[in-house]
């Protein structure tokens, strides 16, 4: 069987799984459920795959199979259920899916699915810490206890299929689960509205960054917003021979659990994810200072309100020192942050914004102001129209690099090129690719891209709206009034002589008298 066919049977069989909760939760919520429950089966194939494999090598000898399981890069425990007196009630099983459908009739599978992934959690502390901790598969959320075992049941049974085998042995492309859960988020974004945007960069998105900042190997790379991870991860793959280091930060819990799943999924279980509000209390911290990195990333949440400026003046890490944002705007703080976390002389920002970002004053007009003055903004270009789940206003992304050797800065304007979409507007590759050509060109482009000097820039104000740099402006053809006079001429003489045909078939017909 193909790769291909193995992806399209994955991604039929967990859709057919969403069934189970559709009418009783939304989208984004049952979007917990069903990737946790597709990261159980991936974990526990993914096991049995490397123990048969290890069983075969070693003729069986139970020890060296023990030992050479420990050494995986995951653990799957067992577990014994006792009672409150510490009498076992049951025999010790695998916390593992297998387990769980053969449990699956049990009255108590909601809790019994709860106890595997604690069990998950606690042998693979390292990497799968607090995972898993706010998710209950046996919350009234999902019903009474019949409704709920019922719903568990039928998720099971469509998880068991045995076209969801998810074995390292059966899957040629080692991408192949983490493409597909990528894909499931996406979809799943799709359907979650104006939520959508805290956890998911569309992916053409997520390809045109990546490109634009162009890590290198070696590189730590972080994004201080990081949703779901899919931006994070698309940034490390620029790096050819795999010499990267990831880092992240999300405040909301199940956000970064499906970050934590998303990263270990792709291999990359090294990847430093930290739980937390990057605006008031950041935790990548290195000798209580702040990390610093080669690229930052992010598509922060837009315009957020109530993020901390009251107390942004004494931030213990001086990132507010060129100005502080308004309290129910957040953009300039999340730039300032990264600004702050990107490696002095070398490092490099991108960050996507809305439009006000580039125009608005107070604050942000001196923000934008000392960022320019201090030689840190690269390009800025403008992105089309509805491209992001749940919002359809334009974007823009910001470019800053702590090593230019010029002062003048590029403006693009690619917000024309793009492939319409039933809900969602498109960048082609075609588009993406025009962007990077002219963003490694740095060069003046009629009608789609400028290169302003310091002091037109200044001579504006420091604002950056791109139309008052790129001039995009369609003189309409003039209009030959003469030929416009004479067509109009023929055409009631046709009109005429058309109406005189007609009256002489209505006269044959007897509907005109003579």
């Amino acid at each position: 069987m193909t790769d291909a066919q193995v992806v399209k049977d994955i991604q039929n069989i967990v859709w057919r799984a969403c069934d189970t909760f559709r009418g009783i939760i939304n989208a984004s919520n049952y979007m917990d459920y069903i990737l946790t429950m597709l990261f159980v089966k991936y974990l526990s194939d993914v096991w049995r795959d490397r123990k048969e494999t290890y069983e075969k090598k070693y003729g069986g000898n139970a020890e060296r199979v023990r030992r050479a399981l420990e050494r995986e890069r995951f653990v799957m425990p067992t577990i014994e259920i006792r009672d409150a007196s510490g009498k076992k009630i049951t025999d010790a099983f695998p916390a593992s899916f297998d387990s769980l459908y053969a449990r699956r009739g049990a009255d108590n599978v909601g809790e019994l699915i709860n106890m595997v992934l604690a069990a998950i959690e606690d042998a693979n502390k390292a990497k799968l810490e607090k995972v898993f901790r706010d998710i209950d598969f046996n919350s009234n959320v999902l019903g009474d206890t019949r409704e709920r075992n019922r719903r568990l049941v039928h998720l099971l049974q469509d998880f068991n299929d045995p076209k969801l085998d998810l074995r390292p042995s059966r899957l040629h492309d080692r991408d192949i689960i983490g493409d597909v859960y990528e894909y499931l988020i996406g979809n799943f974004a799709a359907g979650a509205g104006k939520k959508a945007g805290e956890f998911y960069t569309p992916p053409q998105v997520s390809a045109l960054l990546a490109r634009l900042l162009a890590p290198k190997s070696g590189a730590r790379i972080c994004d201080p917003a990081c949703g779901s991870g899919s931006l994070l991860l698309k940034v490390g793959r620029q790096v050819d021979d795999g010499n990267y280091a990831l880092f992240g930060q999300e405040l909301n819990a199940s956000t970064w659990a499906l970050c934590k799943m998303n990263m270990f999924l792709h291999e990359t279980d090294s990847a430093r994810i930290e739980r937390c509000n990057t605006l008031t209390d950041p935790a990548l911290i290195e000798d209580d200072r702040l990390m610093k990195f080669d690229i930052v990333v992010a598509n922060p949440p837009f315009s957020l309100d109530k993020w901390g400026a009251e107390n942004a003046a004494a931030d213990r890490y001086d990132r507010f020192k060129r100005g502080i944002p308004p309290k129910s705007k957040a953009d300039y703080a999340f730039i300032l942050h990264m600004i702050a976390i990107a490696q002095a002389d070398t490092g490099k920002v991108g960050v996507i914004v809305p439009h006000g970002v580039l125009f608005r004053g107070g604050s942000e007009g001196k923000i934008r102001q000392a960022l320019i003055e201090e030689n840190l903004l690269d390009a800025v270009i403008g992105l089309p129209a509805n491209l992001f789940f749940g919002t359809p206003i334009p974007t823009a992304i910001l470019v800053f690099n702590r090593a230019r050797k010029t002062r003048d800065v590029l403006f693009i304007d690619a917000s024309r090129e793009y492939q319409d979409g039933k809900n969602q507007n498109f960048l082609r590759e075609a588009d993406i690719e025009k962007i990077i050509k002219t963003f490694k060109a740095y060069k003046t482009v009629e009608k789609y891209a400028y290169r302003a000097a310091f002091d037109e820039i200044q001579e504006n104000d420091f604002n950056l709206n791109i139309p008052r740099y790129v001039d995009t402006f369609e003189e309409e053809e003039e209009i030959d009034i003469a030929a416009v006079q004479q067509e109009i001429e023929d055409l009631e003489k046709q009109l005429a002589e058309t109406r005189k045909e007609m009256a002489k078939y209505l006269k044959e017909l007897g509907f005109i008298k003579s």
